[in-house]
């Protein structure tokens, strides 16, 4: 018997996905420290958002009691997240696709 333990189910999956990769010629590189720290910092401003942005919205519903309003005020704030989001991954790729400029 082998001293190896059994793979996975996820660790399958990646080998299958990386021969796949491998396969259409698409090449993985690990992220640079530098990088890494990046898309932390990016997401953590995300996250900084997003925290304001609820507490925000939470005082103006309580302020509000026409539910015309209330609809307008969710709607704007489901505008902002997805603003914040669209914001995040478009800093995030910017920071990955450094990597290919170095």
């Amino acid at each position: 018997m082998s001293d190896v333990p059994p793979k996975s189910a996820v660790e399958l999956a990646m080998e299958k996905l990386a021969k796949q990769d491998a396969e259409a010629g698409i090449k993985s590189q690990a992220l640079t420290v530098e990088q890494k720290q990046g898309i932390a910092d990016a997401r953590r401003n995300y996250e900084a958002k997003v925290a304001e942005c609820r507490i925000l919205h939470t005082s103006k519903l309580g302020a509000v009691a026409d539910p015309t309003a209330h609809t307008e005020l969710e709607a704007n704030f489901r505008r902002d997240l997805e603003r914040f989001a669209t914001d995040r991954d478009r800093k995030i790729d910017i920071i990955r696709g450094q990597r290919d400029k170095a």
